[in-house]
């Protein structure tokens, strides 16, 4: 099964790292966090990816043009312009790098994968969110509904702590960030059957809006909770947190050893 990541929207929210590279670039720990999304899919032996590209794209194929040096120690005889590889510790990754445009909506970005699809199930997610989601309980819940879609949702934290207060104003507790209001939202991580591509019109068709709503009413998506770990990086402070929780030991996405 191939993984489909949506790596081409301009992020304009973190426009102080997208200025530079793409959003699906900008670091944690010292690598990009498509590579920690990656990562969680390689740990459930999904080695075959497909990269939605369009903003920037060329970032990200030099940056797999080069990773095999990226993950190396070399050594340089610039003498001879000979270079020698120590210590290589590259991924059993195979990795299609597919130019869907500029201005292409998410749903058009995937009608463009159309040919890598080969008309068969896929995973799909974005190229800006980590979770410690078990992909293989993802894919046997969809199995067991066998519909088009499934969609992994999520609680996100709240922005602000909670106060539990008495009518004098006296605080019985605080608790920084809890869940937000109750309600699930979509978090990316999806199961998808080839005939979503039909609910697809064109490049500018938004996938979160007609196709997943019309499949919605026509019955095919079902919500797989995940009550775990989940993080957009979505804004800088987002991308400060997530470098904290790494940083710190306690990035709860690094379930890969």
């Amino acid at each position: 099964m191939k993984v489909l990541l949506l790596a081409g929207g301009f992020g304009t929210r973190l426009s102080e790292e997208t200025d530079i590279r793409p959003k699906p670039m900008a670091e944690i720990g010292g690598q990009p966090i498509l590579w920690h999304i990656m990562k969680i899919y390689s740990h459930y032996g999904f080695h075959e990816f497909v990269v939605l590209l369009g903003y920037k794209g060329y970032y990200i194929k030099e940056y797999f043009a080069n990773y095999f040096l990226h993950q190396s120690d070399i050594t340089i005889d610039l003498s001879s312009n000979k270079m020698e590889i120590h210590n290589n510790s590259s991924e059993p990754w195979k990795v299609t790098l597919l130019d869907t445009g500029l201005h292409t909506m998410t749903g058009g970005r995937l009608l463009r994968a159309k040919d890598y699809i080969a008309n068969e199930p896929f995973l799909l997610t974005y190229g800006d969110g980590v979770a410690d989601i078990d992909i293989n309980a993802l894919i046997e819940f969809h199995r067991l509904h066998g519909k088009a879609v499934s969609m992994t949702s999520v609680q996100p934290e709240g922005r602000f702590g909670a106060l539990e207060t008495t009518p004098d104003n006296r605080v019985l507790s605080f608790m920084e960030k809890p869940k937000g209001d109750g309600s699930w939202i979509n978090g990316g991580f999806f199961v998808c059957e080839p005939k979503v591509l039909d609910y697809i019109e064109n490049d500018q068709t938004v996938f979160e809006q007609g196709p997943l709503e019309n499949l919605a009413k026509d019955g095919e998506v079902y919500t797989y909770r995940h009550r775990g770990f989940w993080k957009c990086m979505d804004t800088l402070r987002d991308k400060q947190k997530l470098n904290e929780l790494w940083d710190g030991g306690d990035a709860k996405w690094k379930i890969w050893q």
